[in-house]
């Protein structure tokens, strides 16, 4: 009787055949379950593909759909009669019906309207205001960029450390739950204790050597530093230990999943962001060109994808990010390979960007550039014509090498910004933070980049770095893992060594 009333009401607001017609489309799409249409169908008596099965509890949720496919008929026919009267200059009328909708994703979904293979972004007006505010934004970051870099080393480092509390930040807000975060007191300090833990621990094993040479021999902070550097690892891994057991002890009963979903989100954040990012400092201290120089080739990337994209794009490149287009990838690797080329004969010649920093200091530097940063000439072939005003051209080895990294910067390193977009999706988020003014969150902007600096870091250590043992490499060894009386007998006894050997010459 209740099912003859129900459908009766809907059939007489749009016709028995429609409404057949119309929960064939929608149940299986919106409810995801083949079980909830059998359901369905079986206390409609219409006909399913799998009506075969029996003995379900039909008559809740069945009714369930059929509210809920009416609500959906409703408020289309709502928004037909709308549309109608508007292009009739007429009042739409009022409804007094109560409808219940579905909760809807709060996912940032592309707009069809504006699929890349329709129109060119270079129509839309609303994309030049953006882009009006992303140059602004730019421009600010650029400026402030360029004075840490004149600054020096330690300040870069303190750029990337503020960099990297703020990504902390903006990621462990993503699982933060405010009801769950009022039971548990003091639980969220614990992400930090994890997050300052590995801030040690990875910046003790890249900057002991710097942070050796930077204080006085003889001195009692010299000895202190000396100790930490020698148990670096063990004071590190105790204090993990310490975080570990007050996350043990603080687990409090109904609130154990929400409380490894943090631990394991802290982790994840530690081990994918923190510590890619880190190999940025690791590059910055060989030598600022190797920070500088794939952070720039990032930007260029980027800044190339978007404007190649904006003026010529219309083939969409990948469904993660729908406004990404083959056009601004293909356009960007051109851009940026050649920037490489160009950007690495330029800051080649600046000691202050090629010598490396063997301690803490933020005083000027001078060094011998190595072969890398010393000019080759070429001559250029008979073919060139002759008002060519060189004959020939002056490359840095170096400028090979850069190549190689503009290669990676524009082919690999944007499958981190796919990676994020995923990411965002999943968690339903259009950026990660609103720190940037166009540009979102800083995270937003360093998804490319803690992929570059990794490769970075590797490139150097193989292919440019000397594998061989010299002279200053070992005397390095011996400040940093000797005591000062264990550095006086190794002086003492080679110097019998020197000794014996002289004399054995004469």
């Amino acid at each position: 009787m209740l099912r003859k009333f129900v459908i009766g009401d809907y059939a007489s607001q749009f016709g028995w055949d429609d409404f057949k017609k119309e929960y064939v489309i929608r149940v299986d799409r919106i409810w995801g379950s083949e079980v909830a249409a059998v359901q369905f169908c079986l206390f409609c008596r219409v006909p399913h593909r799998k009506t075969k099965l029996s003995g379900l509890n039909l008559l809740p949720f069945g009714l369930l759909c059929i509210e809920y496919i009416y609500a959906l008929l409703l408020s289309e026919k709502k928004l037909n009669q709308r549309a109608m009267q508007k292009d009739h200059g007429s009042t739409p009328a009022t409804s007094t019906g109560r409808l219940r909708h579905r909760r809807r994703s709060t996912e940032v979904l592309p707009d069809v309207d504006k699929e890349n293979g329709s129109a060119l972004l270079v129509n839309d007006q609303n994309k030049y205001r953006s882009m009006l505010t992303r140059i602004y934004s730019s421009i600010w970051m650029i400026g402030g960029f360029v004075l840490i870099l004149y600054l020096g080393h330690l300040y870069i480092w303190a750029m990337v450390v503020v960099i990297q509390i703020v990504m902390a930040t903006e990621l462990f807000s993503l699982l933060r739950k405010s009801h769950e975060d009022r039971q548990l007191p003091g639980f969220r300090l614990l992400n930090w204790h994890f997050f300052f833990t590995a801030v040690l621990f990875v910046y003790g094993r890249f900057l002991n050597q710097q942070l050796v040479n930077t204080v006085t021999s003889g001195q009692r902070l010299y000895q202190l530093v000396s100790s930490f550097i020698k148990y670096h690892m063990v004071t590190c891994y105790f204090l993990y230990i310490a975080g570990f057991m007050w996350f043990i002890l603080t687990l409090k009963k109904k609130m154990y999943k929400y409380q490894f979903g943090q631990y394991a989100w802290t982790h994840m954040i530690l081990i994918v962001v923190f510590t890619q990012s880190s190999f940025t400092v690791a590059n910055i201290f060989e030598g600022i060109i190797w920070f500088l120089l794939p952070a720039s080739l990032i930007v260029i990337n980027d800044c190339a994808a978007y404007f190649f994209g904006f003026f010529f794009g219309r083939t969409p490149l990948i469904k993660l990010s729908p406004k990404k287009t083959w056009e601004g990838f293909i356009g960007a690797s051109v851009t940026t390979i050649i920037s490489a080329f160009v950007l690495a004969n330029v800051m080649g010649r600046y000691e202050w960007l090629t010598c490396p920093r063997k301690d803490l200091s933020t005083g000027w530097l001078h060094c011998d550039p190595g072969p890398l940063f010393k000019p080759e000439y070429f001559m250029l072939p008979a073919w060139v014509p002759k008002w060519f005003p060189w004959r020939e051209v002056q490359i840095l080895p170096v400028q090979w090498h850069a190549m190689w990294l503009g290669l990676f910067a524009s082919i690999i390193a944007p499958f981190g910004g796919f990676f994020a977009s995923g990411f965002k999706r999943a968690f339903k988020i259009k950026d990660f933070g609103d720190s940037i003014p166009g540009h979102g969150g800083i995270t937003d902007r360093m998804d490319c980049q803690m992929v570059m600096a990794v490769f970075a870091y590797i490139y150097h250590q193989s292919f440019i770095s000397p594998q061989s043992l010299s002279a200053d490499r070992i005397l390095d060894q011996i400040m940093v893992n000797l005591t000062f009386e264990e550095q006086e007998a190794l002086f003492l006894k080679l110097g019998q060594i020197i000794q014996r050997r002289l004399s054995d010459e004469s």
